[in-house]
Order: C-alpha cells, then sequence, then structure tokens
C-alpha cells in the first residue's frame, strides 16, 4: 500500500509542533490536527457518495480548505482536479465533461457558476480533533491526480499523476532543500499548481509552512523577517524586484530560495547572488513530472565552482535527462548540441487523460517523457533551456497556449486574422501580446474588452499590433518566431 497522506500519520504519532500557519487567518496546525481535519472532510465527501477513482475538482482560492480538500481527496483514494480559481466558466466546463468530475469543492461565491454538485469545507478548525480515518488501500501506480495542462491544440489535457508520482516528488524536494524540522518554509505558489508539492514537501519534513494566500511584496518581507524564514519560493519577477530593492537584513535568516516557472535572466540571478549570497534552487521540471519529480536543479555546491547563471543543473535523484533530435526522439545529440529535452523517472505522469494518441506521442514505451523544450547539456552534463518546441508562453510561471488564446480572440467581429506571441519582459520573463489584421478599421479597445471578458486576465494580450498580413511559410504555416523578432524593441 502507498497512500500519499499516510506522512501525515507518522508525524502526528512523533511530533507535537505546529507545522502549518496562516497568516491571514491566524490559523496554526500540527500533524495531527491537519489529519483530523483531512480526515472528517474525507468523510464528508465519502457521505455526498465519493468514492475511489472517482474524480473531485477544487475550485478555491488558496486557503487551508484548499490543501485539507486536496489532502482528503488522497485519503480517501479518489483523484482530485486542482482548478485555479480565475479560470472563467467555459474553461471549467471542459475540464469537468472531460475528466467527467462528479463534484466540485468551492465556496459560496462560486458555488452557482457552473452546474455540478458542490461541497463547500466550512468551519474546519472545528474538526481539528474529529476520528482519524484510515487512509484508502492505494497502490504506486493509481491516480491521484489529474493535472490539466493546454496544448496547442487549445484543448486542455490531463496529466495522470500517481500516489507513486507524489511520493518520489516529495522525496526529491527533501532531498534537493535539505529540509529538517527547524526550517521555516514560505510558500507562494498557487495550489492550482504543481509547485504546491513543495509546500507539502516541507509538511512531509515536519518543517514549518507559512501559507500565503496572496502574494503582496511587502507582507512576503515582512513574514521574512518576523518568521526568521530559513527556506524562501520566488519565481522570477520575484528575484527581479528584489534585486531592486535592499532587503539584506529582511532576508538574513534565508539560506535558500526556490526559482521555478519561468526562466530566470542570467543578468537578474548575478545580481541577486552578489546582492544577498543567497542561493537560488533553480528548478526544471512539468506538470507531467511533478517539478522535479522527474526533472533537474542547480544546488547551492554548484555556486562554488562556476559562474554559470543559466543552468537548470543535475537530474535529481531517480532522474536521467538527454538531448534527442527534435525530428527524431531515437536520436540522442551531443553535448551542446540544442535539441528536444526529455526526461526519465519515476515521478513522470502516467500519460495523458482520455488521450490515447497525444500519450503515445509524448510518452515513450521506453519511460522517456519529451518536454517540448528545446535545450542543450554542456561538458559537465548540466542542463540549460533555450526555447520551446511549442510556443507557449510562461509570463510570471502562468503557461499561455498561443492557439488557445487565438480561438477565443478570432470570433471577435473585426478580427480577420491574428497571431498571439510572446515578448521578452525584464520582470515577468515575457508578456503576451498580439498582431492582427483587421476586417476594416483597428478596433484594439474593444477587442480589449472582448478578451477580458472571455479569458483569465494572464491571458489577455498586453499590446495589440497593426499587421496588413501575418508572415507566413508558403501562406499557410504562421511563423511567431518572425513576430517576435518583428517587435523584440
Amino acid at each position: 500500500m502507498l497512500n500519499i497522506t499516510t506522512f501525515l500519520d507518522a508525524n502526528s504519532k512523533r511530533l507535537d509542533k505546529n507545522v502549518l500557519y496562516n497568516p491571514t487567518t491566524s490559523n496554526k496546525y500540527n500533524s495531527g490536527e491537519i489529519l483530523s481535519i483531512v480526515s472528517e472532510i474525507g468523510r464528508k465527501l465519502k457521505g455526498l457518495g465519493i468514492n475511489k477513482c472517482d474524480r473531485v475538482l477544487i475550485y478555491l482560492n488558496n486557503s487551508e480548505e484548499y490543501l485539507f480538500s486536496l489532502f482528503a481527496i488522497w485519503r480517501i483514494g479518489a483523484i482530485a482536479i486542482p482548478a485555479n480559481r480565475i479560470f472563467t466558466a467555459s474553461e471549467l466546463e471542459y475540464i469537468i465533461s472531460d475528466s467527467k468530475a462528479k463534484l466540485m469543492i468551492t465556496d459560496n461565491d462560486a458555488k452557482d457558476i457552473i452546474d455540478i454538485d458542490t461541497y463547500i469545507p466550512e468551519d474546519i478548525v472545528s474538526f481539528k480533533n474529529c476520528e482519524v480515518l484510515p487512509a484508502e488501500n492505494t497502490d504506486w501506480d493509481d491516480l491521484c491526480q489529474l493535472q490539466y495542462t493546454s496544448g496547442t491544440t487549445g484543448k486542455p489535457k490531463g496529466a495522470m499523476l500517481t500516489h507513486g508520482n507524489y511520493f518520489t516528488a516529495i522525496h526529491n524536494e527533501c532531498d534537493v532543500l535539505t529540509l529538517k524540522q527547524d526550517d521555516v518554509y514560505l510558500g507562494i505558489y498557487p495550489m492550482a499548481h504543481v509547485g504546491l508539492s513543495w509546500s507539502i514537501a516541507a509538511l512531509r519534513a515536519a518543517a514549518y509552512y507559512i501559507l500565503m494566500e496572496q502574494f503582496n511584496i511587502e507582507e512576503y518581507l515582512n513574514l521574512c523577517k518576523n518568521e526568521k524564514v530559513t527556506v524562501l519560493t520566488g519565481m522570477p519577477p520575484v528575484i527581479h524586484s528584489l534585486t531592486t530593492m535592499d532587503k539584506r537584513e529582511e532576508l538574513k535568516t534565508v539560506r535558500e530560495i526556490v526559482s521555478g516557472g519561468g526562466p530566470l535572466h542570467k543578468k537578474i540571478w548575478k545580481d541577486f547572488h552578489q546582492t544577498y549570497g543567497i542561493p537560488i534552487i533553480n528548478a526544471y521540471g512539468l506538470s507531467e513530472t511533478i517539478v522535479i519529480g522527474t526533472g533537474t536543479v542547480i544546488r547551492p555546491e554548484d555556486y562554488r565552482e562556476a559562474d554559470r547563471f543559466e543552468s537548470v543543473g543535475h537530474p535529481v535523484c531517480f532522474s536521467e535527462v538527454k538531448i534527442v533530435d527534435e525530428d527524431d526522439s531515437s536520436m540522442i545529440l551531443e553535448n551542446y548540441k540544442q535539441g528536444e529535452i526529455a526526461l526519465r523517472g519515476p515521478a513522470v505522469a502516467k500519460g495523458y487523460w482520455g488521450n490515447e494518441e497525444k500519450t503515445k506521442a509524448t510518452f515513450l514505451e521506453d519511460g522517456w517523457f519529451l518536454t517540448g523544450d528545446i535545450g542543450y547539456l554542456d561538458e559537465d552534463n548540466r542542463l540549460f533551456i533555450t526555447d520551446r518546441k511549442k510556443d507557449m508562453i510562461v509570463m510570471s510561471g502562468w503557461k499561455i497556449y498561443p492557439t488557445e488564446v487565438e480561438e477565443v480572440l478570432i470570433k471577435y467581429p473585426e478580427v480577420k486574422e491574428i497571431a498571439i506571441f510572446s515578448i521578452n519582459d525584464c520582470h515577468r520573463g515575457e508578456i503576451p501580446v498580439a498582431a492582427v489584421v483587421w476586417e476594416n478599421e483597428n478596433d484594439s479597445e474593444g477587442l480589449l474588452v472582448y478578451a477580458r471578458e472571455n479569458l483569465s486576465r494572464y491571458k489577455v494580450p498586453r499590446e495589440i499590433y497593426d499587421l496588413d498580413e501575418l508572415p507566413r511559410v508558403n501562406g499557410w504555416k504562421l511563423l511567431r518566431r518572425e513576430l517576435r523578432k518583428m517587435f523584440k524593441d
């Protein structure tokens, strides 16, 4: 048996210390209290007819309720579907239909957004002393989560993650961060993202996890100082912000900071290192690998060897990496030759839910997973990421798929043709913009209003450029790279 929530049982029996603190609610919890709350939510889900292997969607803001609901779904052997609270009704409808979700966990503000049975986890603090619910008998390969991630077709794909995948991810993250019971970990990643696994690793190690419901730089710095944070999570925009200020006093207890969710520009990384002297754990992984469950990372010891502020390092425990030809994955490329990054290890998802064709094309029979990212290995076999095989845009960790956005905006009456692409942004890494060929006159303002009404806000183009025609190969294949070159300045 392997049920990933059983680390709570072990920790509750041997430790009596607070392991979770939410500054927004001022609530603190030890492992036993978390286990009790998770058990009671699990019982309520079972009372609503949720059984092993049923799919349950979580549609909440970052909160204790989100975390405990996730654990409760895993506890009873059901399958969690994390959904970001900024998803629109149409985005939710597709995921619910594709997954055949049976229930949605949400709150009063959102319970009527879509036609599906709902459960609202209210008054969870009163569950602190409830009887423990035994963990469902689940195995390594039993699904615990469908992590939906869009593709270039615009249709989200559900990566099938297992209890074994999460076991590996949590092990590797504890190892990479050398997490201990006396560590204080500040987590800022959205709970609908697999980046939450870093926080789960902190709980597994019985460190003190501070949960930020919503990122605010001032609160972030105050918590670092007042709570004496030792392990800090960040993203390229956060790290960039820190380089524009001198907050060495606030960060003096921090021994490492995690960066992920997008490329960290060399200049920003180096400036941060020179200002603060805090090693950046620059990690590489995907939803399909639960971040570094199977992936790579650059660790503090690498800083003693070379000034390499672009690498995402070496494979973590149990992981393998290689570079293959973009058109022939059986061809392994030499060091410094750019090609598609392939990963193999026990945290690689089982495939895509209900999508056998895409699974076969991406998850190879010998266990290798084709990431769609382009990079190379140096002479020390450190991985460097240089581009993306697909045209995905990563803005502050948010993944934006141009075709998905185009399929929405092309419906606007005044748009004849449209192309979504990225331009560099020092703070966010990159931002989405649009090149438009209009039917008649420019109607940029109307298009932006339409975009805000029909897309999650992070997908809305930040700029709109007029063109007489879009650059294409032989009149049909869109050249996004040409657009990036045209508007790079």
